[in-house]
Parts: C-alpha cells; structure tokens; sequence
C-alpha cells in the first residue's frame, strides 16, 4: 500500500500540474531523449527548461544520466502509477455515490403503486 500522506505525492501532482512538463513526460514516455531534444519544442531558453526538468526530477518523473557531454533523460513511471492508484481510490468513492444519486433519481421518478385507499380517495373526489 502506498502511503499517500507523505510529500512525494504532492511533488509528482505539482510536476504534472504545469502543461509543459506534461508534455515533457509525454514526449519520454516514447523513450530517452537528449536535454537539448526536450527543449527544442518549447519558445523558452535552455536554463527555463532545466528547471522544468528539475521538478521532474524531484518528483521522481525523470531520471538524468551523462553520457559525455550529453545529457540524456527517460522516465521513471513509479511516480504516476502511486498518483493513479491514489486517484483510482477516489474514482471508486465517486462512482459509488453518482450510482447512489442515480438510484435515488430513478425511485423518485417512477410513480408510487396506487393502494386501495388511493383509488377510494381519487373515487371520492370525482
């Protein structure tokens, strides 16, 4: 079980919280990517898109490795499987109420069965 109090989930919601950096995971989950290769999409400088990878890699999102003078980064999933597990658990809590609310709706919308005492009183009132 993940523990979904602690910092690091909220570090991984702040990541993603940002387009940019959405994009960014978007783009490694198709594999490795050089820094420069990361940034050529974005009208921003080199050092804006660092710090963008550096939250990334707070969050634990991306992994950073020289190769030379190279920098090459991937994605680690861990992070957005805990942040999906976590959103998972609500999504069971809001379809159990929606289905609540729906049964509620429905009774409410079909008309009560008419009883004997009913009938005599719409009889009456003719």
């Amino acid at each position: 079980m993940v523990n979904y109090c602690d910092n690091h989930l909220d570090r991984v919601f702040k990541a993603l919280a940002d387009p940019t950096r959405r994009a960014i995971v978007e783009r490694l989950t198709r594999g490795q990517a050089l820094v420069t290769d990361l940034a050529a999409p974005f009208d921003m400088s080199l050092p804006a898109i660092s710090k963008h990878l550096n939250v990334l890699e707070s969050a634990g999102l991306l992994v950073r490795e020289k190769h030379g003078r190279e920098r090459h980064c991937s994605l680690d999933p861990a992070p957005l499987q805990q942040a999906s597990s976590w959103i998972e658990l609500y999504r069971h809590f809001w379809e159990q109420r929606l289905d609540k609310l729906a049964d509620l709706l429905e009774s409410r919308a079909r008309p009560e069965p008419e009883t004997k005492e009913k009938k005599h009183e719409r009889s009456h009132k003719r």
